[in-house]
C-alpha cells in the first residue's frame, strides 16, 4: 500500500499558475456573475449509455429562487445541442432510469405536494405516478420497473397505520389553537427547522397494484431514513432482484444528539421486522450498494463512535453467508460517493486528496487503489459501456458535462466537453491560481493555494483576501463554489489566499485528527506559518493590505484571531462565527461534534471548552469586524454572532452586524446573496482598498 500513497503523491506536485480564462483585459468574473450563472447537477445515465440527463438550476432574482429543469445530452451523437425536457416544466428532480431504458422516473410538486412521476425516453411526456397523501421526501425504482420504495415523514408511534394515523395528527394538530409544543427529549430543532415528532420512513409500492396500499418497511422504527437534515437516497438500495430493501438508519431513543451511531438494516419489500446487519459496529455504517451480481453489499463504515468526521471505509458484505471484511483498509482517504463498477469487479469511489476531489477505482480482490481523475472536483460520474461521463467544477469554473477519451489514463485528461452552459464566462477574467506547501504545526507539510487577480498585472502589489474554511474538517482547494468562491475576490482585484490547515481533509486521518481538541493552536500556527510563507514566495502579496474571512469554523477562527493574532489583518469577517465554546456546547443541535472536539461534555470538561475560547480574549480584540448572522442557523445558534458583535460595540471596535432572519448556517437565496456579497465586498474595500 505504500506503492500506492507515494503514486498518489507523485501525481501532486507544486502547479505553475492554472491560467483558467485567456489573458488579456477582459472584464473580471466578478459575484453577481456568480449569482446568475447556470448550475448543472444531477447527472444520470441510461443503461445503453446512450442519453444523459442532469439537473439545470437558473436564478429567477426577481422571484428571489432558483429554478431548476430537466435537460438531456444524446452521448452517441455529441454534436446535438442539449434539450431542456418538455417533462420537467413545473419542476423536476431525482431523476431514475428504467433498466431497460424505455423512460425515467422523477420527483415533482406540480401536483400540489411532492410526488413521483414518470417521461418517456425522450422526456418529452410525464404522467404520475403517485398520489400519496404525504409528501414523497426520496425514492428508489425497483430492478425489476415494477416497483418503488418511497420515503414519507410520519408519525412513528403511528405503528401499523403510519400514513393515516399520521394524516389525522397533523388535522388535528392545525385545527389546534394553541401553539405551543411539549418536548421530553433532544432534538429539540436540527439545522434549521424544530422538530415535529415525525420520521423519514419507507414503504413499498407494487406499481402492477395501483390500488394496494403501501407496504411500510420500517414501521414503528424511531429513525430517519433518509437521515436528515442532509440524507437521501444513497442512504437505502435493493438487492439484486428486487425483493429486499438495505438500508441505513439511527436508532434515536434518547441519545440521538449525541450518536452517530448508524448501522445498516434488511428488511423484505413484503413487509415484516428490519434486520439489522451491523449491529457489532457502535459508530456510523452508511450507503449500502448491491453488486451487480447481487452476493455482495458494500457499505461505508467508521471506526470510532461520536466522530462524524471519522475515516469512512469501505466494507464488503457477503450476501450468503454473512461475512464481513475491509476493502483497501490502508488507504488512508475517507469514501465520499461510492459505485460498483458494470462488471462488479472494483468500486469507483470519489475522495477529498490534496486539495482536490478525485476518482478512484478499487479493485475487489486486490484491494489497489487506482486514481482516475488528476485535479479539480468530480461532482458526479457514470460508467457507460463506452466509457465515463462525469460533472466536473474546480477552481477555474463551474461544473461542465465530459466525456472521457476511450483508454485515458486519467479520464478528465483531455476529455471532450459535452456541454457549453455559462459560455458568457469565456469572456471573463478569472485568478490565476497555484498549489504551495510549507512546513506547519509539528513540521508537517501542508497545503494551501494562492490566486492572482483578475488581469493580473505582474510586479504590482495586492491586497489580500485570506480566506479560513469551516468545518473544521473541510476543505479550501480546487473546487467551485456559490457560496465562498475565491474567483469573486480575484474579480473585485484581491489577491487570496487560503490554508488547508491541521483538521482537513484528504490529507489522511491523522492530519484530520489533529484539530480534536486543539482548535485554537495547531489550525492557528499552520495559518500564521502559511500567511507567512505566502508573503515570502509570492511579491503580489501585499502584507499590509490583507483581510481575513472566514464561516463556521472559519468564524470561530476570526473570533480567534481577533484576540490571539490581533495586528495580522486590517479587518475581519466573522460569519456564523462561534464566540462562546461554553455556551455552544449547550445550545447547539449536534451535541456528539461538539462534545467529541472537546473530549467531552461541558459540564464534565469545562476546562477543555475554556482552552479555545475566543470569548475570554475579547479584551485584546482591536480589528474592525463585519459580523453575518442568520436566525435561523441552530448549529451556530444566534446568540453566538450577537455575542461577538456585542463585545465589538462593548469595546468600540468598528464593526457591522448584518442579520439574515430568513436563512439557516448558509445564505442560500439570491438576493441576500448579493446582500452578502455587497455588504462583504464594501466592508473589504473600506478596510484595505482595491486595486490601485
Amino acid at each position: 500500500m505504500k506503492r500506492i500513497a507515494l503514486f498518489t503523491l507523485l501525481l501532486a506536485p507544486l502547479l505553475a499558475f492554472a491560467q483558467p480564462a485567456p489573458a488579456g483585459k477582459l472584464a473580471p468574473f466578478i459575484y453577481n456573475d456568480l449569482l446568475l450563472i447556470d448550475r448543472i447537477s444531477g447527472l444520470a445515465v441510461d443503461p445503453a449509455g446512450t442519453k444523459a440527463i442532469f439537473s439545470v438550476r437558473a436564478t429567477d432574482m426577481e422571484k428571489n429562487r432558483g429554478v431548476s429543469t430537466l435537460w438531456m445530452k444524446d452521448l452517441v451523437d455529441p454534436a446535438k445541442p442539449e434539450l431542456k425536457l418538455p417533462a420537467s416544466e413545473g419542476g423536476a428532480n431525482g431523476v431514475q432510469w428504467l433498466a431497460d431504458g424505455s423512460g425515467f422516473f422523477f420527483l415533482s410538486a406540480r401536483s400540489g405536494s411532492n410526488q413521483v412521476w414518470r417521461a418517456d425516453a425522450t422526456g418529452t411526456h410525464a404522467v404520475q405516478v403517485t398520489t400519496l397523501p404525504l409528501d414523497v421526501e426520496d425514492y428508489r425504482i425497483s430492478p425489476t420497473g415494477k416497483g418503488l420504495v418511497v420515503a414519507m415523514a410520519v408519525f412513528p408511534e403511528c405503528k401499523g397505520f403510519e400514513i393515516t394515523c399520521t394524516e389525522k395528527i397533523r388535522e388535528t394538530r392545525e385545527a389546534a389553537k394553541a401553539s405551543g409544543t411539549v418536548y421530553d427529549k433532544l432534538f429539540l430543532r436540527h439545522w434549521d427547522t424544530w422538530k415535529d415528532g415525525t420520521r423519514n420512513h419507507l414503504f413499498y409500492i407494487d406499481l402492477n397494484k395501483p390500488e394496494a396500499a403501501p407496504i411500510a418497511l420500517t414501521d414503528g422504527l424511531d429513525g430517519d431514513v433518509p437521515s436528515r437534515p442532509f440524507g437521501g437516497n444513497e442512504d437505502f438500495c435493493y438487492s439484486a432482484d428486487g425483493s429486499t430493501v438495505f438500508f441505513s438508519l439511527r436508532a434515536a431513543g434518547t441519545r440521538e444528539p449525541w450518536s452517530t451511531n448508524f448501522d445498516i438494516y434488511s428488511v423484505p419489500v413484503s413487509g415484516g421486522a428490519a434486520q439489522n446487519l451491523t449491529a457489532e459496529n457502535p459508530a456510523w455504517d452508511a450507503a449500502p450498494v448491491i453488486s451487480p451480481d447481487g452476493k455482495t453489499l458494500a457499505y461505508k463504515a467508521m471506526k470510532r463512535p461520536g466522530y462524524e468526521a471519522d475515516r469512512f471505509e469501505i466494507r464488503l458484505r457477503d450476501i450468503a453467508t454473512g461475512k464481513t471484511r475491509t476493502l483497501a483498509s490502508e488507504w488512508d482517504r475517507s469514501v465520499a460517493d461510492m459505485k460498483w463498477s458494470r462488471d462488479g469487479s472494483s468500486l469507483l469511489v470519489t475522495a477529498d486528496d490534496l486539495g482536490k476531489h478525485r476518482l478512484f477505482r478499487i479493485d475487489i480482490k486486490s484491494g489497489q487503489v487506482l486514481p482516475l481523475s488528476r485535479d479539480g472536483h468530480l461532482d458526479a460520474f457514470a460508467e457507460t459501456p463506452k466509457g465515463f461521463v462525469f460533472l466536473k467544477s474546480g477552481l477555474s469554473g463551474p461544473a461542465q458535462l465530459y466525456a472521457a477519451k476511450p483508454k485515458a489514463a486519467f479520464i478528465d485528461a483531455d476529455a471532450m466537453p459535452l456541454t457549453a452552459f455559462n459560455a458568457g464566462l469565456k469572456e471573463k477574467a478569472f485568478g490565476a491560481y497555484e498549489q504551495f506547501s510549507f512546513p506547519g504545526w509539528n513540521n508537517e507539510t501542508v497545503h494551501g493555494y494562492v490566486l492572482k487577480p483578475a488581469n493580473y498585472e505582474e510586479g504590482r502589489k495586492y491586497p489580500v483576501a485570506f480566506l479560513v474554511h469551516g468545518g473544521p474538517q473541510g476543505s479550501f482547494g480546487d473546487a467551485w463554489s456559490y457560496r465562498w468562491n475565491p474567483q469573486t475576490y480575484a474579480g473585485a482585484g484581491y489577491a487570496v489566499v487560503m490554508i488547508d490547515f491541521h483538521g482537513s481533509t484528504g490529507y489522511g486521518q491523522a492530519f484530520t485528527d489533529a484539530i480534536n481538541q486543539h482548535w485554537g493552536d495547531r489550525p492557528l500556527e499552520d495559518l500564521q506559518k502559511g500567511w507567512a510563507f505566502a508573503l515570502s514566495k509570492y511579491a503580489f502579496l501585499d502584507g499590509a493590505r490583507a483581510a481575513a474571512l472566514g464561516a463556521s469554523y472559519g468564524g470561530f477562527m476570526m473570533n480567534w484571531i481577533a484576540g490571539n493574532w490581533p495586528d495580522a489583518f486590517k479587518c475581519l469577517v466573522s460569519h456564523c462565527g462561534i464566540f462562546d465554546t461554553r455556551a455552544m456546547g449547550y445550545s447547539t443541535e449536534e451535541l456528539w461534534f461538539t462534545d467529541w472536539e472537546n473530549g467531552g461534555s461541558v459540564f464534565a470538561k469545562p476546562e477543555n471548552y475554556e482552552a479555545f475560547n475566543p470569548m475570554l480574549h475579547v479584551a485584546q480584540w482591536r480589528a474592525p469586524m463585519l459580523v453575518i448572522h442568520g436566525d435561523k442557523d441552530f448549529r451556530v445558534p444566534l446568540t453566538q454572532g450577537i455575542g461577538t458583535f456585542t463585545a465589538c460595540q462593548s469595546k468600540g471596535i468598528e464593526s457591522k452586524y448584518l442579520r439574515f432572519p430568513d436563512e439557516n448556517h448558509w445564505v442560500l437565496k439570491p438576493q441576500n446573496s448579493k446582500q452578502w456579497h455587497d455588504t462583504v465586498f464594501g466592508w473589504l474595500e473600506q478596510h484595505i482598498g482595491k486595486r490601485e
